[in-house]
């Protein structure tokens, strides 16, 4: 290399070091300098900082002179106070901590390293199995789709649980709520729909339930053969509200980048009573005045922007069908989440706290129970039917107390006795064993069976 070279090389450097020294000049120029703050106030879960400005949904780092840094994520303002919320426990804070503005917001590592991983609001492993490998980011609050470009929903979705086949059939990125009180089988039935449901990934969102039941769900509700295809966002009941929320939001946000590479995804979120919850929680802690019994009118806004970021994508094939549970407290249907809840998902599934008495799994009460988007995916034969084993349950079911003690006559009312008639095998077909799997093929075959057989209530033969 002759000197000529040499100095061209060293002008070819100097000249792409002077363009870096440029860029970040005039990034320095646009950025703004961060202001830091103090923290002067914490009532119940609500931190209270001066001197600094966030944006809502921002991070702040909170310093105090000992221990620990921790974040907060800005949930409210007013004149010149910022309403922080840890993020993780706020134990060891104290007055006059240091409070910095974080320039970066809240994104979600994705990747099919996520599959057969169990994690945090955060992000962090819950596993123990080592770091988890991810390739790209989104955003934890989404990103919208024009509700113009969503595919239509015209598949069916095969659940694995004949009742909800048959009678309740799913589309292919449909909403659908599973309502029911506490210890009625709501968990059990999600743990079903994880192993045998049509799906090449499923994401489950335990939000808010015992620590206990966590464990419990991943090793012998879920099982191995379950967790291998899925991913399991787990914020319990004793984690902060704001990590309850966040992992909705997360749940929903892994479901939304497998989507996009043209999956097709199962989101199963328990519960989404726990979300309203614990946006309550935050909502009031920061001044909200209460609307519907002790719910501010937050938490009704926060629902449905959950819940429409379910649903098929915009050209690529990938949907995202999603179930949410709904507790029903005290088996009251007119509670205010429950009653929000209907309103907005695209159908629910009820069950029954009698029928489960009764020894009936799942307990569906079937009467109660809609799936509106059926009548585009199902083909006549099955409405008919369908409707034909509505008319043999209602009719069993009004007459049951004059059934049960022996009041009617035989042969007084011909409905009447098709529906005793039909009643046992009604009963059975609803019924499904914890380790049974049943196609949705095989559901519409036994199903047009069991309705031939309830019109000849003397054959012989029994549906299987």
């Amino acid at each position: 290399m002759n000197l000529a070279d040499v100095e061209n090389q060293f002008e070819r450097r100097t000249s792409r070091i002077s363009a870096v020294i440029q860029e970040l000049r005039q990034k320095i120029k646009k950025s703004k300098p961060v202001v830091e703050g103090r923290l002067v106030r914490m009532v119940g879960l609500t931190l209270e900082a001066v001197g600094c400005q966030a944006a809502i949904g921002s991070r702040c780092r909170i310093v105090p002179s000992e221990g620990a840094s921790m974040d907060a994520e800005v949930v409210g303002f007013s004149d010149a106070k910022l309403f922080l919320m840890a993020v993780t426990d706020s134990l060891g804070l104290m007055s006059e901590s240091r409070v910095i503005p974080l320039p970066k917001t809240e994104n979600v590592r994705v990747g099919e390293g996520l599959l057969g991983r169990v994690i945090d609001g955060a992000g962090v492993a819950l596993d123990q199995r080592g770091p988890i490998l991810t390739s790209a980011a989104v955003p934890l609050e989404g990103i919208p789709i024009n509700p113009l470009d969503r595919n239509p929903i015209d598949k069916t979705f095969d659940v694995g649980i004949r009742a909800v086949n048959a009678l309740l059939t799913v589309g292919r990125g449909q909403r659908m709520g599973l309502f029911s009180g506490s210890g009625v089988g709501k968990s059990t039935l999600l743990g079903l729909m994880t192993r045998h449901a049509e799906a090449d990934v499923v994401v489950v969102g335990l939000i808010g339930e015992r620590g206990r039941e966590v464990q419990e769900f991943i090793q012998h509700t879920l099982g191995p053969e379950g967790l291998a295809r899925a991913v399991v966002v787990a914020t319990p009941a004793d984690s902060p509200p704001l990590m309850r929320v966040h992992g909705a939001l997360r749940a929903t946000a892994i479901a939304e980048y497998f989507r996009s590479q043209g999956k097709n995804v199962l989101l199963l979120m328990d519960s989404l009573t726990r979300f309203a919850q614990a946006q309550r929680e935050i909502a009031l802690s920061i001044g909200e005045m209460p609307v519907s019994r002790g719910y501010p009118p937050s938490v009704f806004a926060k629902l449905p922007r959950l819940v429409e970021r379910a649903g098929n994508g915009n050209g690529n094939g990938g949907s995202i069908t999603a179930i949410y549970t709904v507790l029903v407290e005290g088996d009251d249907l007119e509670d205010p989440v429950a009653d929000a809840a209907r309103a907005i998902l695209d159908g629910h599934i009820m069950l029954s706290r009698k029928l489960a008495e009764s020894g009936l799994y799942p307990a569906v009460d079937v009467e109660a129970s809609v799936s509106r988007l059926m009548t585009h995916i199902a083909t006549p034969e099955q409405l008919a039917n369908v409707q034909r084993f509505r008319e043999l349950n209602s009719t069993y079911e009004q007459n049951r107390d004059l059934i049960s003690v022996g009041a009617y006559n035989q042969g007084s009312d011909a409905r009447i006795d098709a529906a005793i008639a039909a009643y046992p095998y009604l009963r059975r077909f609803i019924s499904q064993g914890l380790t049974d799997k049943s196609s949705l093929d095989q559901s519409l075959e036994d199903f047009s069976a069991l309705v031939r057989q309830s019109m000849e209530p003397n054959q012989a033969n029994e549906v299987a």
